[in-house]
């Protein structure tokens, strides 16, 4: 399973126009096959960092299926889809993504990912991107074992971590890992934003710093679904 990651950067007159191409166009013209589908639509919150972008994260079964895909938009029957999208955006930033050992997301039934606009209350996500000096593989196994099993332990978390992806071979950077990860606790955000943290956390033995000898350069972005993204 591959995932396509895009940061869109938006005209900000041809926001709802962008929208809708995503709804109308790409998530349904993917649904209409059993090679791909939209996962993700999501809008960085306003005052949290560039105004107008959208992330989005669509799946695709394989290779073979990638390829074709591309074709599509390059050459078939996405194309004018793909030509009338670019008018409403300044540019895409586009990378393949394959997802780690452990990451809770791994093969999806993808006729079994909703394609028909419903909607719901939107969600919050934190993206976590990292770039670390350490060996990739350490890195992405630090995660494991001091973040991931760790939150997965807690009988409350403030974050809900969906699916876990590093660059495929030939795609973004070598050395980049991405955690998306669903806000459940609007309060404990809240904190987290406003308190700084404390000393003790940042003793030795604890995440943050012992992820100093595997990164010091990190980002996160805070998402909201769309009401008709697919998941949420």
């Amino acid at each position: 399973m591959l995932f396509v990651h895009e940061i869109h950067s938006v005209k900000g007159a041809s926001e709802e126009s962008f929208e809708h191409a995503l709804h109308d166009g790409w998530m349904r013209e993917l649904a209409e096959g059993d090679d791909a589908r939209l996962l993700w639509y999501c809008v960085q919150a306003h005052g949290t960092g560039p105004a107008y972008q959208v992330v989005t994260i669509t799946a695709v079964r394989d290779g073979r299926a990638w390829e074709e895909l591309a074709h599509r938009v390059q050459s078939g029957d996405l194309r004018a889809w793909a030509r009338h999208t670019d008018e409403l955006r300044h540019r895409v930033d586009s990378k393949l993504l394959v997802p780690v050992r452990w990451s809770p997301m791994q093969e999806l039934e993808l006729s079994e990912i909703p394609a028909d606009g419903s909607t719901h209350e939107p969600s919050l996500y934190m993206e976590d991107t990292g770039w670390p000096n350490a060996a990739l593989d350490d890195y992405i196994d630090f995660w494991e074992s001091g973040y991931f099993a760790p939150m997965r332990s807690r009988p409350r978390s403030m974050l809900d971590i969906q699916a876990v992806f590093q660059a495929a071979y030939g795609s973004g950077r070598r050395k980049e890992a991405i955690l998306m990860q669903r806000i459940t606790d609007d309060n404990a955000l809240m904190h987290l934003l406003t308190t700084e943290i404390a000393p003790a956390l940042r003793a030795p033995g604890q995440f943050m710093h012992e992820a100093l000898s595997y990164r010091d350069r990190w980002e996160s972005k805070l998402l909201r679904t769309s009401a008709w993204s697919p998941l949420h």
